[in-house]
């Protein structure tokens, strides 16, 4: 038999479908001997349907009339190998993924031994067969539609009893392997999208439905995983604890996004079951418990958790639940519910419970009454006993106005996504005045609350009682959590300035990063438009005194490093800042909450404090912060933010200034290049050891450029040179040294400014490509009266550079002529919109 195996035959011939198979009905047994000879025939085999599929019905026929299906169930179940187990499922897999014909689909189908082969006790140790397995099972589920999937259940009186393609495929759903779970939902995502309505009542029945219970567990260890890894990063910093949060994270994103297409496939009652779970398990006893001061993590995983949950899993009640919890007041943080979770303590990861609560206490919630303003949020209210009574919407203020950067931005995100998740906090049809009414329960305004828990925007009280009356009996029957909600009426006392108030405490803090105060900008910019609540003389005044602060800062920068990059820099951040603010969603990604904040200056990042590298980027800090104080004073007073920022153009430079004498233009000195050696100062330095050189020093200056050069005389033509090295004049702080009073110490620092390019920085800041280092001159000039006249020069030539940056920047820090400016270009577009034709776009 053997022999004639390994004859010539056309290989693809309906003759060796014969052969083959009636070489493997003569199998009684596999064993070592003929192994080879029945991985190879199932192989072909399946070559050999697939090219019948397409070019030749007959061989389809062929399969069928001999039940060849059955002879591969005899096979598996006369092998005593495994490799024959694997050719087995690729076999089967490869003529499912590769068969067109519908027909050929339902015979497959159409007979038990799909089931048998599903069911068939393989031995799953062996990680290569169940992957070959879990292949097996997603070529199946290519294939399903309302018709197909039919022959793969059983049914009895109309209803689904039986489904083993599901029911086996989601034992391995948490899999240690992410690439076998990943093909199990991508299984069951095409099971839940054949819309069958029996099929759909078995999945959602019991004890079916307890995979979708599983789901949000396997999502709730993720995310205390997730916890105990930022907890771990704030103690030891460095790239490897980042690069874990960010595979957890991934993981966490994954996972979310598996719950919304699983309840966008429209099965009955599972989006409910899964936004049920994720309240009850993770939502009500870890997240919201851990909005608190004084538990950092905490607080940085929950407010991610809850931002990314809502923006992935678009579900109305989920966001009205967690919306309405955020404007209760909490007494206790303890679910009667679940004190413990499948034996998870709620305390892990997230501190959850207050020691002190009575262990049959359930968790009181209530509307808040707020007749206090933002102000009497005070430090002892802020550092709050465990089980204190206050508001989750307060933490959030308090976070703004008291927490650190991670709190602060984490708390702006909530707010964001609460704003942008749609239908959140309300069941308004129109945007615009959903967004309106979103903003008057954050805010406070009067009846802000009930008209976005109301389903018309003109209710009565009683029917606004009513829809209150249904969130409370729904959070307490299905959430095990006790809410007491008193007089709607009461709620009219919120304060309506509470937000724009945290806001502009928070655009007057030193303390956060600009990249978090955009991001409030970007939330005050959305806020404005739909509020009845506008900037009053109060918060004017604050954001007043803050730029006048900024506007010293700039000034310092004007006679610091970088003089010569500000105004570019500045010109390039007001347009980003415009972009920024006046974008349709929040830019930063909700993962940078997460790990700790980039500071550009800071010597953990391997630079000293004295370094022009961290005074480049202190300058890039303190203009965004000055671009942004200057954008909100424009567009809070209703004007229109200009493309580019108001500085005066440059000018001519005298015809007395050293750099027209040198003959320097615009582009600067040039190596090589002849230069007119007017003040210049005889010098030596020595570039390498014990190599002493004797140049020409000149320091010019032209515009809000200045250079430090070394020349060589020209012997044939005095006061000429040429030019052989060039240096930046900002920054080069002269000093001459203390013990040789003829020697001058200059820094010199990169020329290219290191901020610019923003390829060179990867997420969070952080710089891929070596950075740029500060150089040292030291230049012995012949006595000490030289050495004094080339300091005066420097000095002299920056001190007129820093002057010219100022004259550019006088109108940026005077806010009457900003105004004003911002005044002409709204009257502009005003009359291009008033001569344009109606259909002109």
């Amino acid at each position: 038999m053997w022999f004639s195996f390994w004859k010539s035959r056309d290989r693809f011939s309906l003759d060796e479908l014969r052969f083959l198979t009636e070489q493997l009905m003569k199998v009684q047994i596999v064993n070592d001997v003929n192994k080879d000879f029945v991985i190879e025939a199932l192989r072909s085999i399946a070559e050999l349907i697939t090219y019948g599929d397409q070019h030749d019905p007959a061989f389809f026929e062929f399969f069928m009339e001999k039940q060849v299906m059955g002879v591969f169930v005899r096979i598996l179940k006369v092998s005593r190998t495994l490799i024959v187990a694997l050719q087995m499922l690729q076999t089967m897999s490869i003529m499912i993924q590769n068969l067109r014909n519908e027909h050929s689909i339902y015979y497959m189908f159409s007979n038990e031994h799909i089931n048998y082969l599903i069911t068939y006790s393989f031995d799953f140790q062996n990680e290569e067969l169940l992957s070959y397995y879990i292949s097996f099972l997603r070529a199946i589920s290519g294939k399903l539609n309302k018709n197909t999937i039919s022959l793969l259940v059983k049914t009895q009186d109309d209803e689904v009893i039986s489904f083993p393609l599901y029911v086996e495929a989601i034992k391995f759903a948490f899999h240690e392997e992410g690439m076998i779970r990943t093909a199990v939902r991508a299984l069951t995502l095409n099971v839940y999208h054949v819309g069958d309505e029996a099929i759909n009542r078995y999945l959602a029945s019991a004890p079916h439905a307890d995979y979708f219970l599983n789901l949000v567990k396997f999502f709730r260890d993720h995310c205390i995983n997730l916890s105990g890894l930022v907890l771990n990063d704030t103690k030891n910093l460095g790239s490897e604890s980042s690069t874990h949060i960010l595979s957890a994270v991934d993981e966490i994103e994954d996972n979310l996004y598996y719950f919304s297409d699983v309840i966008s496939a429209g099965i009955p009652d599972v989006g409910k079951l899964i936004t049920d779970n994720i309240l009850k398990l993770l939502i009500f006893p870890s997240i919201l418990p851990s909005l608190r001061m004084g538990t950092e993590t905490g607080v940085a995983c929950s407010l991610y958790l809850i931002c990314c949950i809502l923006r992935i899993v678009k579900i109305k009640d989920l966001a009205n639940t967690v919306a309405a919890a955020l404007l209760c007041r909490v007494e206790t943080f303890k679910s009667r519910s679940e004190a413990k979770l499948n034996g998870y303590s709620s305390g892990q990861g997230f501190p959850v419970e207050c020691q002190k609560a009575n262990e049959d206490e359930g968790l009181q919630v209530r509307i808040p009454n707020l007749s206090d303003s933002l102000q009497s949020l005070s430090e002892d209210k802020l550092h709050h006993d465990n089980c204190g009574s206050y508001a989750l919407r307060e933490s959030l203020l308090s976070f703004i106005t008291n927490g650190d950067d991670i709190q602060v931005s984490g708390s702006l995100s909530v707010l964001a996504t609460l704003l942008q998740t749609k239908d959140a906090l309300g069941i308004l049809p129109q945007r615009k005045q959903h967004k309106r009414l979103l903003l008057k329960a954050l805010v406070g305004e009067g009846s802000g609350e009930e008209q976005l828990f109301s389903s018309a925007n003109n209710v009565t009280k009683d029917v606004i009682s009513g829809e209150l009356d249904s969130y409370v009996q729904r959070i307490k029957e299905h959430y095990g959590v006790s809410c007491v909600w008193p007089e709607v009426g009461t709620s009219s006392q919120l304060h309506r300035s509470q937000v724009l108030d945290a806001l502009v405490s928070l655009f007057c803090r030193s303390s956060i990063s600009a990249e978090t105060l955009w991001d409030g900008g970007w939330l005050l910019r959305q806020l404005l438009p739909y509020s009845e609540t506008e900037f009053n003389s109060h918060h004017l005044k604050s954001l007043r005194v803050s730029f006048q602060n900024c506007c010293g800062l700039i000034l310092e920068e004007a006679r610091g490093t970088w003089p010569d990059f500000l105004i570019t820099v500045l010109c390039d951040e007001w347009r980003k800042c415009k972009r920024a603010i006046e974008a349709s969603s929040p830019r930063k990604d909700l993962k940078c909450m997460l790990l700790p904040p980039y500071d550009s200056s800071s010597e953990a990042e391997g630079f000293s404090s004295e370094s022009s590298f961290a005074a480049g980027g202190k300058m890039c800090e303190v203009v965004k912060v000055f671009v942004l104080l200057h954008q909100l004073h424009i567009f809070s007073l209703g004007y229109v933010l200009p493309d580019q920022p108001p500085v005066h153009p440059p000018i001519d430079a005298s015809a007395n200034s050293r750099a027209k004498k040198a003959g320097v233009d615009s582009l600067g000195p040039k190596p090589s290049a002849e230069l007119n050696l007017v003040d210049a100062v005889p010098c030596r330095i020595a570039f390498e050891r014990g190599k002493e050189r004797h140049f020409c020093f000149l320091a010019v200056s032209l515009g809000t450029s200045g250079w430090l050069v070394l020349a060589e005389e020209l012997p044939f033509k005095p006061s000429h040179g040429i030019v052989r090295v060039v240096a930046p004049l900002a920054g080069c702080n002269p000093r001459v040294d203390d013990k040789h009073s003829r020697w001058l110490h200059l820094r010199i620092r990169p020329s290219a400014f290191p901020f610019t390019d923003s390829a060179k920085y990867a997420s969070g800041g952080k710089v891929k490509t070596k950075a740029l280092v500060d150089g040292r001159w030291t230049l012995a000039f012949r006595d000490e009266g030289t050495c004094k006249a080339a300091l005066l020069m420097i000095l002299d030539e920056m001190h007129l550079q820093s002057n010219e940056v100022q004259r550019r920047l006088q109108p940026l820090l005077d806010l009457e002529t900003a105004l004003d400016s911002s005044s002409s270009s709204l009257l502009l577009e005003a009359t291009i919109s008033r001569t344009l034709p109606p259909n002109s776009l």
